[in-house]
């Protein structure tokens, strides 16, 4: 079983860091065969396409007797484990939320693993060798809550009972090429691709009640968008977000409303099976 670092609140970067195995060594070949369908799996979906850090988080998340690019009613599952359907999205929540949909009303357990940009380093490619012309690490950085731009996009499967969230804080290598394609806001400069180098925390959500974590304590009743923006030093629109997640989850509800601000209070929450 897959250990973790201690939880120590829901916005405090846990201390101990996982570096990851395997991503610059070779992968042992199972001869066996269970390890021939394992490889058969992984070859019935077009991989060339996969970018690095898709590919990377996969390999570190992976269990010895994991499948891997497993077709399940009409889909390719990036990971299964036993009864557990794990998809890897490092972006655009819109794009596997039908997918997500259609596996949970079949039933399945589905466990999503998302990845959140703690640190990164800007490398520079030249456009027509790719040979690199610079490193340098970018003053970003990146928190938990951001995870909440890409929530309002599926808030609602939280509450799902077969539905789980696993959160990873990376550090990660950002390929740019200024190949003049990029956007304005990067000065023309196009992502070629993300390069894993450090999983640094996980934090994983089983229901609603977990992403309460997310408010902080000592709220006044009820609490606004501009109460929590000013507790957690958050810009307003995140906090927006937040709290608009938690309504869809069930978390949250509107009691009061002062001139065009809502004013909320936690919601009584069911409890999900399994977490008693």
């Amino acid at each position: 079983m897959r250990t973790f670092p201690p939880r120590v609140g829901c916005l405090k970067l846990e201390q101990t860091a996982y570096l990851c195995p395997g991503i610059t060594r070779q992968r042992h070949v199972d001869g066996t065969a269970a390890g021939k369908q394992r490889q058969a799996e992984k070859n019935g979906i077009n991989l060339q396409n996969e970018r690095s850090l898709h590919a990377a988080l996969k390999q570190w998340y992976a269990q010895p007797h994991d499948r891997l690019e497993v077709p399940v009613g009409g889909f390719v599952i990036d990971l299964v484990r036993g009864q557990q359907l794990v998809e890897i999205q490092t972006r655009n929540f819109t794009a596997i939320r039908p997918k997500l949909q259609t596996l949970l009303s079949e039933e399945h357990r589905v466990h999503l693993l998302h990845p959140i940009t703690y640190e990164k380093w800007v490398v520079q490619v030249d456009p027509k060798t790719s040979a690199v012309r610079s490193r340098r690490k970018s003053p970003y950085r990146g928190t938990l809550s951001d995870a909440f731009e890409e929530l309002v996009r599926l808030p609602e499967l939280v509450a799902h009972p077969h539905f789980s969230l696993e959160l990873v804080l990376i550090r990660e290598e950002e390929v740019r090429c200024r190949d003049g394609k990029g956007s304005k806001w990067r000065k023309k400069e196009s992502i070629k691709d993300r390069r894993l180098v450090e999983v640094v925390s996980t934090h994983q959500f089983h229901g609603p009640a977990d992403f309460l974590r997310f408010l902080p304590p000592h709220l006044p009743a009820p609490f606004s968008n501009k109460d929590v923006a000013v507790a957690l030093q958050l810009p307003l629109h995140r906090c927006r977000q937040l709290t608009y997640c938690l309504r869809k989850m069930g978390a949250l509800a509107v009691t009061a409303k002062k001139g065009n601000e809502l004013l909320f209070s936690i919601a009584a929450l069911p409890v999900l099976p399994g977490t008693v």
